[in-house]
């Protein structure tokens, strides 16, 4: 068994490298089962050291000079060489105990893709209940966040991946049609609980109520067509860090 955790990256000069030292210590979860394992970043068009600092923190570095996260997914899978994808954003932190349950759910045969509830690193009570708001729909709905997935390389293709068509909520998207091939071959989707995924807080951070307000009733009243939208987007896009 070969596990490729591919990272996308954006000008993440900030918190790649401990995105890539948490990851490194959780890989020991496969390792401990004998599994091969892989690091693959892909640099996603960035202006600043992302590729350089992910050469040094022992990952390959593979480019996408089109800015958008799907894309950077997608092609960070085209190199892997892993039976199984575990796609990690590079201001996260993932545990060993969190890879170690991604690990049993694959040992177990049935599970196709999954994902994890989320732990942001804010004392802010509005982000906590929003993360908390999203981490029930993600086990009622079994959508897995974008900061963390994993899925059998082979599912992963067959359904063409991330969508290049959306600039946020792709990974929704890509949920939606791992259900259905899942239903369709008696397979399973997981969202992992135990050990939620400690990631960033940067866009509670960096922008305003307003702000996301604003892209939110943009997204309700366009019925999602924002989401096709690069500029739009802009909390993902803007480059604000």
């Amino acid at each position: 068994m070969r596990i490729s955790v591919v990272v996308p990256a954006f000008n993440e000069e900030a918190l790649l490298p401990a995105a890539l030292g948490s990851i490194r210590a959780a890989i020991g979860a496969f390792d401990a089962r004998g599994w091969e394992s892989e690091l693959v970043v892909c640099d996603n068009n960035s202006t600043d050291r992302t590729g350089e600092l992910a050469r040094d923190g022992g990952a390959k570095v593979v480019f996408e000079p089109i800015n958008q996260i799907a894309r950077a997914r997608n092609t960070g899978a085209e190199h892997a060489r892993g039976d199984w994808l575990v796609f990690v954003d590079a201001d996260s932190r993932p545990s060993r105990e969190l890879f170690e349950d991604a690990a049993a759910a694959i040992a177990g045969g049935r599970c196709m893709a999954g994902g994890s509830t989320v732990r942001l690193d804010t004392d802010r009570r509005v982000a906590r209940f929003f993360a908390g708001v999203w981490n029930a729909l993600s086990r009622i709905c079994r959508w897995g966040a974008g900061s963390f997935v994993f899925c059998e390389a082979a599912a992963f293709h067959a359904i063409g991946g991330f969508s290049h068509s959306l600039y946020a909520g792709e990974e929704i998207d890509l949920f939606g049609r791992l259900k259905r091939l899942a239903r369709d071959t008696a397979r399973t989707i997981v969202i992992l609980h135990r050990h939620p995924l400690a990631t960033s807080d940067r866009k509670v951070r960096l922008y305003s109520f307003r702000e996301h307000l604003a892209f939110v009733s943009k997204m309700v009243f366009s019925a999602g067509r924002v989401l096709r939208d690069r500029d739009a987007c802009f909390p993902w896009y803007d480059g604000r860090r």
